[in-house]
């Protein structure tokens, strides 16, 4: 630690020994930094504040009516893009900048510059921006956020519209392409449906179903006739007498008996009974006895009836029950001529519906497959209708109202005073530099030309012994002058902090 305290004040008196040399470094360094200073250009800044409202009152109204954008997010990528290459270039030109570019080079340069120069960030709040801008020009600096501020707004404003109608370009080419493949499909399934017909699925039900009603309908029709055959069998044996047919069952049943002698008496007989009842009552003997023998005789006439077989009765062909049964006998074949043909053409239908068994699932399995694409095309068709409405009402909110509106907080302003350069700081930074270069260069000085400043020190360096030293008498004269470079000295410092102190005070 000793030596090290002694090296330390062997360096000191190394500089000390040179201390005009430090001071005229010093002066020289400090007059030449701060007249660079001094002589820097000033700085003014132009700033602007902006507030981007997003909140609307028609937002939340038209909400699943229209497609409002994220409008948070276009704010944050148009802040972000606000500072790109061809805005600043929209920028030069706006400002007349571009004019006192000669060459691409320095066009290229212009726009770098402005690009690292312009800055763009938060208030401190949501939506809230500040746009600076700092230039030796104040008016050039004021018309540059000025301008981006513009560029700002329109970027907002101007991009709804556009982008509104694009969509709307889109929607309607989709939807005429849309447009053409539905007619394309109505037209397939027009001439699917030509080509297909007596093949394609009824109203009803689909091809199984409608066999199965062929079948059920031919066994019904085939029954029917069995019935009819059975019946029309029934009166043709009445007829041929292999079945009997009873003629008296009951006492109301004697009309329908057929016998000419009996019939005539008996008819006689009630028209002497009406002459009779013209003249007496009930009770009188000759209506009590006309009546007693028509009993009679139409008791005669059933026995008769009883007796008499069907086959020996001479006037058979001409017996009224034998003429109603031949006419049920002619109604009975005509059912059955009816009822076969009806079997014929069922059996006919059956036969045809079996014959498409291969042919139509193909049939159905085509037509499903062209109405599935038509149902697809047509619901995307009717998609894409809504969806332009919804287009051409967002298009319409944005340009009647404002979605996003900009209020300009603070204009773009300049300061009378300069914001740069900071000359205090630059003149503090000279002046301990100039110190640092005095010192410096009287401690090099003073190891280019060194001197013994100690026995010591001669000893170590020359290896030989020292006897003794002769100190330093200075006169009167001596001690004067030393004096005097002494004030000197201190004046040449205070003169140099004088300096710097008027300096910070004149910028101050």
């Amino acid at each position: 630690m000793e030596e090290l305290t002694a090296q330390l004040l062997v360096y000191l008196k190394g500089v000390w020994k040179y201390r005009w040399a430090a001071v005229i470094a010093a002066w020289v360094v400090a007059t030449a930094g701060w007249t660079i200073v001094y002589k820097l250009p000033d700085d003014y800044q132009s700033t602007a504040r902006i507030y981007v409202d997003t909140q609307n009152v028609l937002k939340p109204l038209m909400a699943g009516m229209t497609v409002s954008p994220d409008l948070q997010q276009q704010v944050s990528i148009m802040s972000r893009t606000l500072i790109s290459r061809p805005n600043v270039e929209r920028v030069i030109r706006m400002v007349d900048l571009d004019i006192k570019a000669k060459n691409v080079k320095e066009q290229e340069n212009l726009v770098k510059d402005l690009m690292s120069k312009i800055q763009l960030g938060a208030a401190g709040r949501d939506n809230l921006f500040t746009i600076h801008y700092n230039n030796q020009n104040p008016k050039l600096a004021k018309d540059i956020v000025q301008s981006l501020l513009t560029i700002f707004v329109e970027g907002g404003l101007g991009d709804k519209t556009q982008d509104s109608s694009s969509a709307i370009r889109f929607i309607d080419e989709q939807i005429r392409s849309y447009e053409e493949k539905l007619i394309a499909g109505e037209n397939n399934l027009k001439a699917f449906k030509q080509k297909n017909i007596g093949l394609m699925p009824q109203q009803g039900g689909d091809y199984y179903s409608q066999l199965s009603q062929a079948v059920e309908d031919l066994n019904k029709t085939r029954l029917e006739l069995r019935e009819a055959e059975q019946a029309r069998d029934a009166i043709k044996r009445q007829i041929t007498g292999d079945e009997p047919v009873l003629l008296v069952d009951q006492d109301d049943s004697i009309s329908s008996i057929v016998n000419v002698e009996l019939d005539s008496r008996i008819d006689a007989l009630d028209k002497n009974l009406d002459a009779l009842r013209l003249n007496f009552t009930e009770l009188h003997p000759d209506i009590i006895s006309t009546k007693r023998l028509i009993a009679q005789l139409e008791e005669r006439k059933k026995e008769e009836a009883k007796l008499t077989k069907p086959g020996a009765d001479p006037g058979k062909n001409y017996s009224p029950m034998l003429q109603q049964l031949n006419v049920a006998l002619a109604e009975a074949e005509a059912d059955v001529a009816s009822m076969r043909a009806r079997v014929e053409e069922y059996t006919s239908r059956y036969d045809r519906m079996k014959s498409l068994s291969n042919a139509v699932p193909q049939v159905e399995a085509e037509l499903t497959q062209l109405n599935r694409d038509y149902q697809v095309n047509k619901s995307n068709y009717e998609k894409l209708l809504e969806r332009r409405e919804s287009a051409k009402i967002s298009g319409d909110l944005g340009s009647a109202t404002d979605l996003v509106s900009f209020r300009i907080i603070d204009p773009p302003t300049v300061s009378d005073r300069p914001v740069g350069p900071d000359r205090g700081k630059f003149f503090s930074i000279v002046f301990l530099g100039a110190l640092l270069a005095g010192i410096g260069i009287a401690f090099v000085i003073s190891q280019v030309r060194p001197t013994f400043h100690s026995q010591a020190s001669l000893r170590e360096i020359s290896g030989k012994p020292i006897l003794g030293s002769i100190p330093m008498i200075w006169t009167d004269q001596e001690k004067s002058k030393r004096k005097k470079r002494l004030y000197a000295f201190g004046f040449s410092l205070l003169s140099l902090l004088g300096l710097y102190g008027t300096l910070m005070v004149k910028i101050a």
